[in-house]
């Protein structure tokens, strides 16, 4: 059985996911600012702290995971929660060709459909996830270990990954028009795993203890970046040196474990403020909030568009209210959405289809 200590949820992870969407926002909405505004130096800075966001979407996915395949196992259910994980994965990469079709003639040039974005590439690793954590998740230490193996060898291989041609090189680098190919991204996946892993079997303090180590693993990698530099031909530091990888899932681990203490202290709190709901429903919605802040973006709506009304043309300040107001028509819609989900017609549908399952599965033959 899983832990009696552990809960059910760990909302530090919605939080996370939620903090990081909406970091997500105020990136993508960088669209909206005048050209020279986006090289400041105040850009600059604002680029550099979402620099964590897709290692925060990355690790989180990854973490929930391998804790819910740990923890079904351990109670008996993991072949549901297996059958339940790929249709999340598969709605994943739908949502990712759906994207691609929202910006590329996908149906004219057909090679649009392997560009990998951060979509495909959560989808992709979850999908390599799935298959080590369905084999390993009875086994809770051995599948930390080899996730956190794994973390490892992505991060370490991928400053020669840059250099990988052919069909390989459409899921590895960017020399093909990938975005987020697996090398480095897939490691942060992995990472999350290793948490998720130990909470699984542990429970919060598990987690805590987790999180202390990869802060520790992460400072002193990015304290190492000279040497890890100089162990490699020339490359993208930014992008594939290990030592940036450090950096960067130390700043995502440092406000984990901030928001897992801010949930052991607040977690006796009765109905959640407005502000958790606004936060959580990020985390919790994250996919639908993706495709709906891109659509409001860029899709065309009777000519339509933030990108086509206020692209490059705003100072700080509209910026701000603009992105301010795309956050809050994401979280509507999303609102929305949910509600369309959880309509009684639609129970009521559902309802009467098992029923009529039922009867003729009895119905004498």
């Amino acid at each position: 059985m899983s832990p009696p200590h552990a809960p059910e949820r760990v909302r530090a992870i919605d939080w996370l996911r939620g903090l990081a969407v909406l970091m997500m926002i105020q990136c993508h909405a960088f669209v909206l600012l005048r050209p020279d505004l986006r090289v400041s130096p105040a850009a600059r800075e604002l680029l550099r702290a979402d620099g964590v966001v897709a290692p925060a979407f990355l690790f989180s996915a990854g973490f929930a995971l391998a804790m819910l395949l740990v923890r079904s196992t351990a109670s008996g259910k993991r072949v549901e929660r297996l059958g339940r994980n790929l249709r999340r994965i598969l709605q994943v990469l739908g949502a990712a060709t759906l994207v691609n079709w929202m910006w590329f003639p996908v149906f004219r040039e057909p090679r649009w459909l392997l560009r990998l974005d951060i979509l495909h590439c959560v989808g992709l690793s979850l999908l390599l996830l799935l298959g080590v954590g369905a084999a390993l998740a009875s086994r809770p230490r051995v599948l930390r270990g080899v996730t956190l193996a794994l973390a490892f060898i992505t991060f370490f291989l991928s400053p020669l990954g840059e250099d990988v041609s052919g069909p390989w090189a459409f899921l590895l680098n960017k020399s093909t028009g990938a975005v987020f190919p697996l090398l480095p991204w897939l490691g942060f996946a992995w990472l999350g795993a290793y948490a998720g892993a130990v909470t699984g079997e542990q429970g919060r303090s598990g987690l805590v203890r987790a999180l202390l180590l990869l802060i520790g693993l992460g400072l002193a990698g990015s304290y190492a970046a000279r040497p890890l530099k100089a162990l490699y031909p020339d490359h993208h530091f930014y992008v594939t040196n290990p030592s940036n990888a450090a950096e960067r899932w130390l700043w995502v681990c440092i406000p984990l474990l901030v928001l897992v203490a801010l949930e052991a202290w607040r977690g006796s709190e009765g109905a959640p403020s407005r502000l958790r709901r606004f936060v959580e429903s990020f985390g919790s919605s994250s996919l639908s909030a993706y495709v709906i802040h891109l659509g409001l973006l860029y899709f065309h709506v009777f000519g339509f568009s933030f990108e086509v009304v206020w692209g490059n043309r705003c100072g700080w300040g509209q910026y701000a209210l603009l992105t301010g107001l795309l956050m809050l028509l994401t979280y509507a819609l999303c609102q929305g959405l949910d509600v369309v989900r959880d309509l009684p017609l639609r129970r009521l549908l559902s309802r009467a289809t098992r029923e009529g399952r039922g009867e003729e599965f009895a119905r004498p033959r």
